[in-house]
């Protein structure tokens, strides 16, 4: 019977490692005691050495925790966070506790909407991790200028599964994870 039950056990501890493997998560910016505010030292760029610590996939958030009343987030393109442009965001966001999904992959701009802020480097930079997994990506949104098109960037070639061969391996590394220590377990 204590066989059945760690057998049991294995095989359901496999199934929930293959469900959470697909979750999307959500980052807290700066790591969990962060709040995003002006760095003490503005030479520091701290957000950006927290990021580097990290890896984005699409479908995870960034969570930006901030006094409402003093700060906001701005998502921004490359020059406008090189420069600290606060003009013209892509998003501006200013309700103290800010969800941005990441829904693309590669780099993703962000600043403070307080000029003097961004310029003490309260930036941050996002590298989403590319989708290896060969869904299909989310349309495009409408694009305001219809007269000059641009090109989608091209994928990496690579056979089509439709992330079946990785349900299949996650099946069979299961079954075979079960069988393993079974055999350990009538072996005692």
């Amino acid at each position: 019977m204590a066989r059945f039950n760690v057998i049991y056990f294995l095989g359901i501890f496999n199934v929930l490692l293959l469900i959470k493997k697909n979750d999307a998560f959500e980052f807290k910016v700066g790591g969990s005691k962060g709040t995003w505010t002006a760095p003490a030292d503005p030479n520091s760029s701290e957000y950006n050495q927290w990021a580097e610590r990290n890896r984005f996939q699409i479908g995870d958030s960034l969570l930006f925790v901030y006094d409402a009343d003093q700060d906001s987030v701005l998502q921004v393109n490359k020059d406008d966070y090189t420069n600290c442009n606060i003009a013209s965001p892509i998003a501006k966001h200013n309700d103290g506790h800010t969800v941005i999904k990441l829904d693309q992959s590669g780099p993703h701009y962000f600043i403070s909407g307080v000029d003097d802020n961004c310029r003490k480097n309260e930036k941050l930079v996002v590298v989403v991790m590319a989708d290896r997994s060969n869904r299909s990506p989310p349309p495009a949104p409408p694009s305001d200028d219809d007269t000059n098109p641009t090109a989608a960037p091209s994928q990496e070639a690579s056979p089509p599964n439709n992330g079946v061969s990785s349900i299949v391996h996650g099946v069979v590394g299961t079954i075979g994870f079960a069988l393993l220590g079974s055999s350990l377990l009538l072996a005692i």
